[in-house]
């Protein structure tokens, strides 16, 4: 069938796209790409449709079938999906994703190549055209996109016009179907040949394949678990996704892993366990925040023990007594700083259920089993020798500042309590100014997690602390704050506040923070709670020039239309000292989830860091001009564009 054609299809309902489709992911190099293949009549591969009568099955957008039978669109959906963005200059009535994909396509005349527009490139050039608008208009109008590029060249201007005309073709050019009916070709077989065709190139996870046949019989259910992810996105806790509840979906209701097990599981099953599994996550990042402190998404560690703990809350029908609220965060705490769940998820999570099930299992069991498997959960002082804040004791010290009575140098004030105003926010303070500390100690020891602790913006400011060393202002705010230091584990021996001292500094510190999280693991494994009643608290900013630039080109990266990485990321612990290696911001996944390579940013990284990601499978990246180029370059763009 001719493009023309099937773009016309699809105007008319003819074409539909099946709900259980995902959405659309090409970036704008993949459609540049098949542009150039398109208009060099290179292969571009065929389609595969399903014809079904048009009530067997739901579709993805605000779309009514104008026939029946109605062809389904099962492989192809990118490529029509893109073809249909350009040529129309809109999205397909299907689409879902991100338009700026296939937006400001441009051809150029005279070499022949394709390009997303780029103002300083392509402002003065007129042989630069934009294909959409060459597409859409009529056959008397083509000669104003050729005229002023060729200059009143007669020859120039013929060969343009045929090079416009030749782009035109690509609406012309057919493209292979495939056909598939049947009596026989049921929704569940449809869901496997989709399965089957979509599995190599766009590398769908086990979690898509069971969303994918869930919505088949379901169709909402992507829209309604979006809704809840939106819903905990605003409060805080925004790094969850499908494959995440969904996992809490099927331990909820199976109190198996593998998602293998919700496929004999009906509509009303998956819609009662969806609803037992947001109100049991609802009650355990309740739980975290109130018992924890952890009350948003850059302090939430081990995302992957949820939903064990999920399963547990729902066979307690959500109410759990304090002992047992205790001794749960308990259990996720030691097993997050441990990385129970940094190696095979699938495999661990099946442990883990099998722990709670009845007769003999239960909470009791759940914390053995993880006792036993780490040897010890007691917490070193070299656990806090991270550098900056890409370790899973991070989320420790800050636990620590919100359940322990750490107190604001200036203020007095404990930090667990709700600060008003934005001068009240809490904020990562660097104890010794990392300023001071450069030009004297490796790079590691300057960012290391032992010379963080949290105060308010307006203590944090240059109006009290700003650049001063410890020596100059820990004596005046423990003369107005008795006890203040203290409250913050700072070693009173003044002799340790001087820059010459720093590594006996780092190393006390070390060891008082290493003895109150052992004491706060003890207090929770005894059921004691660590803390009553917790106001919530905004994240906290970062002042370290190193942290802010790396979220902001995480924030730039989203503004492209690509996915948030994953701050202080880790990898499988290193077998030589037992510690995980953590990434300052990674995207495990790409940029374009599953579509892309794995990628890492590594500012101020020693080299061991970046070869382990390098050997992890990551495309590392050691400073921002790299990254930069390389995002636009996925893209289709190129630096002018910046």
């Amino acid at each position: 069938m001719k493009v023309a054609d099937i773009l016309s299809h699809v105007d008319l309902g003819f074409i539909a796209l099946p709900v259980f489709q995902r959405g659309y992911v090409w970036n704008r190099d993949q459609v540049r790409q098949l542009f150039s293949s398109m208009y060099r009549s290179y292969p571009v591969g065929g389609l595969l449709l399903w014809g079904t009568q048009s009530s067997s099955v739901s579709v993805r957008g605000d779309v009514i079938p104008a026939v029946s039978p109605v062809r389904m669109l099962l492989d192809g959906q990118q490529r029509v999906t893109s073809l249909y963005g350009v040529i129309r200059g809109t999205p397909p009535p299907f689409f879902d994703g991100n338009p700026r994909a296939f937006q400001e396509l441009h051809f150029h005349l005279e070499d022949e190549s394709f390009e997303f527009f780029q103002p300083v490139r392509m402002q003065n050039d007129q042989r630069w055209v934009d294909v959409s608008k060459v597409m859409k208009a009529g056959e008397d109008e083509i000669a104003q996109f050729a005229a002023p590029a060729a200059a009143d060249d007669t020859t120039k201007l013929m060969r343009y016009m045929t090079r416009l005309g030749k782009l035109r073709g690509i609406r012309e050019r057919e493209l292979q179907e495939e056909e598939i009916s049947g009596e026989d070709k049921t929704i569940d077989v449809i869901v496997d040949i989709f399965n089957r065709v979509n599995s190599g190139g766009t590398k769908l996870s086990t979690g898509d394949l069971a969303l994918a046949r869930i919505c088949a019989d379901w169709p909402e259910a992507r829209d309604e678990m979006q809704a809840h992810l939106a819903r905990w996105g605003k409060d805080g806790f925004d790094k969850f996704d499908l494959d995440w509840l969904l996992r809490s979906v099927n331990t909820v209701l199976t109190g198996r892993a593998r998602f293998a097990f919700l496929s004999d599981k009906s509509t009303d099953d998956i819609r009662d366990g969806l609803k037992r599994a947001v109100s049991a996550l609802d009650v355990l990042l309740n739980l975290v925040c109130d018992r924890l402190g952890l009350d948003h998404g850059a302090v939430l560690f081990s995302r992957n023990a949820f939903p064990v703990m999920a399963r547990f809350i729902d066979q307690r029908g959500g109410l759990l007594s304090d002992a047992e609220q205790s001794r749960l965060m308990y259990w996720y705490v030691a097993g997050a700083i441990r990385g129970r769940f940094s190696g095979a998820t699938e495999s661990t999570m099946e442990q883990d259920l099998a722990a709670l099930e009845p007769p003999s299992g239960g909470l009791d069991r759940l914390i053995e089993q993880l006792e036993l498997w780490s040897g010890s959960v007691e917490i070193q002082p070299s656990h806090f020798d991270a550098a900056t804040s890409n370790s899973r004791f991070y989320p420790v010290l800050y636990l620590l500042t919100r359940v322990g009575q750490a107190r604001d140098f200036c203020s007095g004030l404990e930090l667990k309590q709700h600060l008003v105003g934005k001068q009240n926010r809490l904020q990562v303070h660097h104890i010794f100014p990392k300023s001071r500390l450069r030009d004297r100690y490796h790079h590691r020891q300057v960012n290391a997690l032992a010379n963080f602790c949290f105060l308010t913006a307006e203590c944090n400011g240059p109006k009290h602390i700003g650049n001063r060393l410890p020596e100059e202002y820990f004596p005046d705010y423990e003369a107005k704050h008795q006890g203040v230091l203290a409250s913050q584990w700072i070693p009173f021996d003044s002799d340790e506040w001087t820059v010459q001292r720093y590594p006996q500094f780092l190393e006390r510190r070390r060891e008082l923070l290493a003895a109150a999280a052992n004491q706060l693991l003890r207090d929770l494994r005894e059921g004691i709670p660590a803390v009553e009643h917790l106001e919530s608290s905004s994240a906290p900013e970062f002042l370290d020039d190193e942290e802010r630039e790396l979220a902001a080109l995480d924030e730039w990266v989203v503004k492209q239309g690509l996915s948030s990485g994953e701050f202080r990321f880790e990898l499988p612990a290193d077998p030589s000292s037992g510690h995980p290696i953590a990434l300052d911001l990674a995207w495990p996944e790409g940029l374009q989830a599953e579509l892309t390579e794995p990628v890492a940013l590594l500012l101020n990284e020693p080299a061991e860091v970046v070869a382990a990601a390098s050997a992890a499978g990551f495309r590392c990246f050691t400073d921002a001009p790299s990254f930069h180029l390389y995002v636009l370059t996925l893209l289709g763009e190129s630096e002018e564009a910046a």
